[in-house]
């Protein structure tokens, strides 16, 4: 009853709305996104949408979050529905959303659209490029009321990344192996946002013609790929032996002149505004392989 009810209320928001009140924005898959008004009930199904509504000022109107949704601190308080990959329905629609925003490559699809069967507008968040992390802010910003932090967040972020851009636009290349995971040794192709800021710092991602965003990999290639620089986004807690696992081959180059850089997964494998912190970060970590080198 109580989902029906809720179902109910959709339409009837939806057949008051005039044409000049839509709010109207394309998501990450290419669709149109319309609402009646801005949006004041927001569940987030993937930790990096949770950070994006906050940058953009739509922190208050979040009323769930997934697993992880852990960056501002304000978001540890929000109540959870489930993982990004094993959502509760239920949860979702007793939350009464009025938008939903999703992760398009890593939530289950069928979850989705059983979600969009009653109705409920879902936003598709994707970020491939780096530009595109201020794109979603100024979608999310229309369609949640908060267009004036969303544009001043956006601009602020293209400013440091055309700075990084200029910094590291004549930097000699070097061959990089990104390592997103170790059980199974996973990796990024070229498609990935990280693989855009590997380029941006003047790396090369040695994977990047993959044709899987995140590729399952064996051992074998990284060895045949022999990179200058093994670069992990690992939880170091998580695999604190990550260093002594490389050094069983001692001939590849990146093992042999110790260049096994680690960064904080938050800052690099999550397509928000801190993702140019991650960047600054392999920028320097690739100059100082340059320099070793010269």
């Amino acid at each position: 009853m109580r989902v029906w009810m809720f179902f109910c209320m959709l339409l009837a928001n939806a057949a008051y709305a005039t044409a000049d009140e839509i709010l109207s924005v394309v998501d990450d898959a290419g669709n149109t996104v319309m609402l009646t008004q801005p949006a004041q009930r927001i569940v987030s199904l993937a930790p990096h949408i949770t950070e994006l509504l906050y940058a953009a000022g739509a922190g208050d109107k979040v009323v769930g979050v997934v697993a992880y949704s852990d960056f501002p601190e304000a978001a540890k308080k929000v109540s959870q529905v489930g993982s990004y990959n094993a959502f509760d329905l239920e949860t979702i629609l007793a939350l009464r959303p009025d938008l939903i925003v999703a992760w398009k490559s890593s939530n289950p699809t069928s979850a989705i659209q059983k979600l969009q069967a009653f109705s409920i507008p879902v936003f598709f968040s994707e970020p491939r490029q780096l530009e595109d992390v201020a794109t979603n802010l100024r979608r999310l910003g229309k369609l949640t009321g908060s267009e004036s932090v969303a544009n001043a967040a956006s601009a602020t972020f293209m400013r440091k990344l055309s700075a990084l851009r200029n910094k590291y636009k004549d930097v000699k290349p070097v061959s990089v192996f990104y390592q997103i995971w170790h059980q199974p040794l996973m990796t990024i192709n070229g498609e990935h946002i990280i693989s855009q800021v590997i380029e941006l710092c003047g790396g090369r991602n040695v994977f990047a013609d993959l044709p899987t965003l995140a590729p399952k990999i064996s051992l074998e290639p990284v060895l045949h790929k022999d990179p200058e620089v093994i670069v992990t986004g690992n939880s170091a807690l998580i695999y604190p032996s990550w260093k002594d696992d490389w050094a069983r081959w001692p001939t590849l180059r990146a093992v042999k002149n110790e260049h096994l850089f680690y960064i904080n997964p938050d800052i690099i494998q999550r397509h928000t505004p801190r993702i140019l912190q991650g960047t600054e970060v392999l920028c320097e970590q690739l100059s100082r392989v340059r320099a070793s080198s010269s």
